[in-house]
């Protein structure tokens, strides 16, 4: 039951016309749960990719964890494996490369690859205690700030 946040498909958008490349990095506990199979996620993923489409957007890839939380696996936020995986596939260095995250989780997993995090603060208030770490109300004011930024540069 995936909802598009208000204005992200259109912060997304963005991105995909200023060249960025999207990619989505989710824990998906429910499948380790028993909770979700991958045909939903593929389902989830593919309605997510109609609805990026018709705003004008794209995702370029999509990767995830399956496992629970107790796992204690390499790919689980703030784990960085998936990021690792990311890296090698695309032959490309994340140093300095922006990832925008709604969790604390995903804010450490980019600090510990020395990539630029951003916290939207879709999903929990208690980040903005967080310090040295840009902090937006959601995706499209992160876009909005992250353009500019690239625009002063």
């Amino acid at each position: 039951d995936w909802r598009a946040l208000p204005g992200s498909l259109g912060a997304i958008a963005h991105l995909h016309h200023a060249h960025y490349h999207v990619v989505v990095i989710n824990d998906e506990p429910a499948i380790g749960e028993g909770r979700m199979d991958g045909g939903a996620l593929v389902r989830v993923n593919a309605r997510m990719a109609r609805e990026l489409a018709d705003a004008g957007g794209r995702v370029d890839a999509v990767f995830y964890c399956p496992h629970k939380p107790d796992e204690g696996c390499a790919c689980r936020l703030p784990g960085t494996g998936l990021l690792l995986e990311l890296q090698q596939r695309l032959e490309i260095d994340l140093t300095g490369v922006p990832m925008i995250s709604d969790s604390l989780a995903g804010v450490q997993a980019a600090q510990t690859l020395n990539m630029r995090p951003v916290l939207v603060m879709s999903s929990t208030q208690a980040m903005q205690a967080l310090l040295g770490v840009a902090v937006h109300n959601d995706l499209s004011a992160a876009v909005t700030a992250l353009l500019a930024r690239q625009e002063v540069h």
